[in-house]
């Protein structure tokens, strides 16, 4: 009688390597509903953004309090050297950690780069001397920047797909939550009747510690992306940190539903810079571009009006400069309220048409402004409205930059994809907007004014058309699925 042949001779193609990893827990990650898990998630890693937020605000708003000669009796030079040394340190601490971040691991840098914020903004608080308090800033930019590429990676791979583009957003938004509580505790701490000057600037980079602290603790229970983890051949500590999630999610909403995709990871080595270079340059140049553009253009239009947005309420407004510090409250909203409202379709309506919806209306609402600001037609809280109208769309704008950067890109490059994008974005728009805006103030003339506010809005318009035609499809789409990790190649 005939027999048909055993099954291990039927042609099934190349196996895989012995030491290769076929796993579901990508797919089961982006199943989950969505829970409280999820919650302490977004808030232990989101915080980021706040502490920036903080940062930035608190120092533009003390800057003429450290001039005085009873705190650090600085020139307004140094306080000047003091804010360009804390974006330096950003854009180096992106790189630096973000490369670390795509070879040790999430967790090992999101505490790590907090444990840094936490300590040079503590020192901050006892400086006696410019040099003691620029080495601090400088150290405090450290810690933020690796912060971004660190937390934006962990976030976007323990995030389920169908609401990636909305959580991300949010949480980059937040940034100005930072910025309303830095403009309120200087606001409260630099009143006589509280602290008063000498004090309050001291009090108010401790507290931002405090902060840090609290967070820190929180962080230590946010486990290690499984994704990572399968990319560096630890499947089963990948399996047991999904176990351990789907366990709290199933004491709220019962039994899951099945996951449905496995992917094979044949190598589990790191990605060498060469590779990082290859995919960047070659592979997804046309996505490079696209992220080089959102990146740089948002960089400028925001940097440029928000580093002097106070000078130009003292010098065309006749704001005071104690006051300034109220007027940041409608410019925080706006940026706050916009990546709430508009996230939702950005996983809806989908992340091209979003992204150029929110920079082209973003551009076109700027140039409003500047004609109406040319024609003398606003006061300090017109002005003040017509900022917060027009950062209500390029903050949902802004955040869709790095939820591009992070989420378009292999794996095993995230970190160093968004630390690079960053760095570049910082380096060229968040040093030459101030800079260009700082100088045309100087002119004196709304006219010279009003044409950079035209120079930015063109900037984030062509951005906005060049995400339209070349960006990338990513919404509800698992991140194997948009961009093939290296080591399952």
């Amino acid at each position: 009688m005939n027999r048909l042949p055993p099954p291990t001779q039927v042609n099934q193609g190349p196996e895989p390597p012995p030491d290769s990893i076929t796993s579901d827990i990508p797919a089961r990650l982006d199943r989950l509903p969505w829970s409280g898990w999820h919650w302490r998630i977004t808030l232990a890693l989101g915080v980021a953004w706040v502490l920036d937020g903080l940062e930035v605000t608190l120092v533009g708003s003390i800057g003429g309090v450290l001039q005085r000669a009873d705190t650090l009796a600085l020139s307004a030079t140094e306080v000047g050297w003091a804010g360009s040394l804390y974006i330096a340190g950003a854009v180096i601490g992106a790189l630096g950690f973000g490369r670390l971040a795509d070879r040790l691991g999430r967790k090992r840098l999101f505490l790590l780069t907090l444990g840094i914020y936490m300590a040079a903004t503590l020192a901050t608080a006892f400086s006696q001397g410019f040099v003691f308090f620029a080495v601090c800033r400088f150290a405090t930019g450290l810690g933020i920047g690796g912060e971004y590429a660190a937390i934006n990676s962990a976030i976007d791979e323990l995030i389920p797909a169908r609401v990636r583009g909305r959580v991300n957003l949010a949480i980059n938004g937040s940034f100005w939550l930072g910025a309303a509580l830095g403009a309120g505790l200087s606001l409260l701490l630099l009143d006589p009747r509280v602290l008063g000057p000498a004090l309050g600037w001291r009090a108010g980079f401790g507290l931002g510690a405090v902060l840090a602290l609290a967070i820190l603790l929180v962080r230590r229970d946010v486990p290690e992306s499984p994704r990572w983890l399968l990319s560096h051949g630890r499947a089963d500590e990948a399996r047991r940190v999904v176990d351990a999630v789907e366990a709290h999610v199933r004491v709220r909403h019962g039994d899951l539903p099945p996951a449905h995709g496995s992917i094979t990871f044949h190598r589990h080595a790191g990605a060498s810079l060469r590779d990082v270079a290859r995919v960047l340059l070659r592979r997804y140049r046309r996505r490079s571009a696209v992220a080089l553009a959102l990146m740089v253009s948002q960089a400028f239009f925001y940097n440029a009006i928000f580093f002097t947005y106070a000078l130009v309420l003292t010098r065309y407004m006749g704001v005071s400069g104690e006051r300034v510090a109220l007027y940041v409250f409608p410019f925080a909203l706006g940026n706050v309220l916009g990546p709430l409202a508009l996230g939702p379709l950005f996983d809806r309506v989908g992340r091209r048409r979003m992204i150029a919806v929110t920079y082209v209306c973003s551009g076109l609402a700027l140039a409003a402004t500047a004609w109406v600001f040319l024609r003398g037609w606003l006061g300090a809280d017109g002005l003040a409205l017509c900022w917060s109208a027009v950062f209500f769309l390029a903050s949902a704008a802004a955040s869709s930059a790095y939820l591009t950067v992070s989420e378009v890109f292999p794996l095993e490059t995230r970190a160093l994809a968004i630390s690079i994008f960053y760095a570049v974005g910082t380096g060229v728009g968040g040093v030459a907007g101030p800079a260009l805006f700082g100088y045309l103030i100087e002119t004196g003339t709304r006219a010279d004014l009003a044409g950079g506010y035209l120079a930015a809005a063109a900037l984030v318009i062509v951005a906005g058309g060049l995400a339209l035609r070349h960006g990338v499809d990513a919404e509800r789409k698992p991140l194997e699925e948009i961009a093939t990790p290296l080591g399952a190649e």
